[in-house]
This record gives structure tokens, C-alpha cells and sequence, in this order.
């Protein structure tokens, strides 16, 4: 397999051969690859195999892991297990699933540049164009009553804001989608385009890191609630100067991506 077969369907380097092509390669390489590959791993799976049954009929091959993939599968749909393309099984009563070089080599590769596909076809790891994470409902167990520390513990989530933010930062290449209501409009443009716009991608880019940090703000609260320091005492003046910008900031990402605004972080313990 060749760059060329990462970014462009198979009928069209056999036409044309990789000479002809690499300027339609290079022009695309800086705008929309086609979704070839998605990696879903959620806890909420509302409307996922709708979802998925929409991503499977656009072409798209659908790698998961664990109790998503068994869900995928009871559903009718086709999808890899994560472990077995890996060729390393879920660990340690699942705290270790995704975190594998083949997994984040395929979302972290940067398509333009030449090293990096260079290393992805030395290493065979398929480059993955969407990844479909929401993750562990750290939040509301914490809010059960007399939920123990263990049971909170294992539920903040370590691979998932992993893949999140590295999809994220790879945005030029990679959608991430972090909430089931940004399912119909990733599926349309895919469904219409077998890609996805640059547009769309770095707005849900946004939103996925205001869901992480909304994430990460609720695990620190529950920290500092148990007379742990808290991570925003620690913060400089000029950080807390900054506070309101950030948190209009996070917020209109939010609302734009279609997702529920940050709660405010007053309810929060920042002092």
C-alpha cells in the first residue's frame, strides 16, 4: 500500500498510476481525506447504531473495542475489534484498551506530512478519519449516594480523553465526535461527501476539548471535596484574570457544536 492509498479510492490509482495523480494527491491531502476507517468506543451508545449503520453503508470500516463492539455487532454491523488489529487484548479488567501506537499513530499521522505515512505503512496502522468516544459518566456516579472512592476511581476515564484530545489536535485530518448529537451532521456530510468538511471538523475539535475540560473539572472537584488541594488554587493571578473570557469561550464552542453549555464554574470549587 502505497500514501496514495490512504487518500484516494483504489479504481483511481489503478487508472491513473502515482505519477499522474500527485498533484489530486498533494491538493488533497491539505483538504478532506475520505473516511476510510472510524474508531467508536462510548458509554452512551443513544443512537449509535443508527449512527453506525449509516457510517457502514458509506463505506466506512468500524474499529471498537469491548461492550461497544458486542453492542455494534448485536445491531447487524460489522466492526474490527481493536484488540485483535493491535495484536494486544484488553488488560487489567479494561483499564487498558486503546492506548497502542497503531491506535494513536492512525489518528495522530498528519497526512501532508511524508515521514509520518512513511511510518504508517512501515507499521501497517490503518489511518483513522473519524473516532467516536464519549466517555465514562464519571459525574453522575459520583452523584449516586454512597458511591465508594474505588467505584468513582474507576470511573474516570483515561483512554478516552486521550483519543479525544489526540483526535482533536489532529483535527486537520480527523473528526472527532464526542456527543450523540453531533451524529446527523457528520453522518450527512460523510453520506453526501464520503468526507468530512474542514469546517465541521474544527468546530467539533472545540467542542471536544470543552468536554474534556468539563471532565477534567468535575474530577478535580471531587478531589478537592475529599481535602485534596484543589488544581485551580494553584493558578496565577494572571490565569484567574482570564477566567471569564475562557469560560465564554468554552461555552460558545459548546452551544456551536451543538452540545449543552459548560455548567458555570461557580458551581465548581476554584478557591
Amino acid at each position: 500500500m502505497t500514501i496514495l492509498d490512504h487518500l484516494l479510492p483504489a479504481p483511481y490509482t489503478r487508472i491513473c498510476g502515482d505519477s499522474c495523480l500527485l498533484l489530486t494527491a498533494n491538493c488533497l491531502l491539505m483538504t478532506n481525506p475520505l473516511v476510510q476507517h472510524a474508531l467508536i468506543s462510548v458509554s452512551d451508545k443513544t443512537g449509535l447504531a443508527e449512527f453506525a449503520k449509516g457510517l457502514a453503508e458509506a463505506g466506512v470500516e468500524i474499529f471498537s473495542t469491548g461492550g461497544t463492539q458486542k453492542f455494534l455487532i448485536a445491531a447487524g454491523i460489522e466492526a474490527r475489534d481493536v484488540a485483535r488489529y493491535t495484536g494486544f487484548p484488553e488488560m487489567m479488567e479494561g483499564r487498558v484498551k486503546t492506548l497502542h501506537p497503531k491506535i494513536f499513530g492512525g489518528i495522530l499521522c498528519r497526512r501532508d506530512h511524508a515521514e509520518d505515512m512513511a511510518s504508517v505503512e512501515e507499521h501497517e496502522i490503518a489511518t483513522f478519519e473519524l473516532v467516536v468516544v464519549n466517555l465514562y459518566p464519571f459525574a453522575a456516579t459520583i452523584a449516586k449516594p454512597g458511591v465508594s472512592s474505588e467505584e468513582a476511581i474507576e470511573n474516570i476515564d483515561i483512554g478516552g480523553p486521550s483519543l479525544v484530545r489526540a483526535a482533536a489536535k489532529n483535527h486537520a485530518f480527523v473528526a472527532i465526535v464526542t456527543s450523540p448529537r453531533q451524529y446527523g451532521e457528520v453522518l450527512a456530510e460523510i453520506s453526501k461527501d464520503k468526507a468530512t468538511s474542514f469546517s465541521l471538523r474544527q468546530k467539533l475539535a472545540g467542542a471536544a476539548y470543552a468536554h474534556t475540560a468539563e471532565y477534567d473539572t468535575a474530577i478535580a472537584a471531587w478531589f478537592a471535596s475529599r481535602g485534596r488541594e484543589s488544581f485551580a488554587s494553584t493558578r496565577s493571578p494572571r490565569r484567574r484574570r482570564a477566567r471569564p473570557a475562557s469560560r465564554w469561550m468554552a461555552t460558545a464552542i459548546s452551544s456551536s457544536s451543538g452540545q449543552a453549555p459548560l455548567r458555570p464554574a461557580a458551581r465548581v470549587s476554584m478557591c
